[in-house]
């Protein structure tokens, strides 16, 4: 008969990561439905603004089913959350350089960034590869 394992939780690094991602799939949501009461002003073309505003529901609620994921300890989700990070970089350097919005760029920078550290922290790294079970030693 097996022993059973002890439940490991992720770290604290990995849940607090995960509410940071959360976060960032609410804001996407919101800004989907600021686009929508967008699209409800005379003038504006309804179905390109409905497609945005589709997209941005999308990626948001997959960001917060990655979120969700991270706080409750599935590995999986640690490698969709950093490819995010990477890809919100560019628009970090879009806010702070062309666009100008240097405070919005800043803060959003520090997010980030501070949510990739987190991810790719020596903890996380090795949570993430199951370094952290109990038989991880016998490997």
């Amino acid at each position: 008969m097996k022993a059973e394992r002890p439940a490991v939780g992720p770290p604290r690094q990995v849940r607090l990561a995960g509410v940071l991602v959360g976060v960032q799939g609410l804001v996407a949501v919101g800004f989907a439905v600021a686009l929508g009461v967008r699209s409800l002003a005379p003038g504006v073309g309804v179905g390109s603004v409905l497609g945005e505003a589709g997209y941005f529901v999308l990626i948001g609620v997959a960001l917060v089913a990655v979120g969700v994921g991270l706080v409750r300890g599935r590995r999986w989700a640690r490698t969709p959350a950093i490819v995010t990070q990477l890809l919100l970089l560019p628009v970090v350097y879009s806010l702070i350089g062309p666009s100008r919005q240097l405070v919005l760029g800043i803060v959003c920078g520090v997010f980030v960034v501070a949510t990739f550290m987190l991810l790719i922290s020596e903890r996380s790294r090795e949570w993430s590869m199951g370094l952290d079970l109990p038989d991880a030693k016998q490997r």
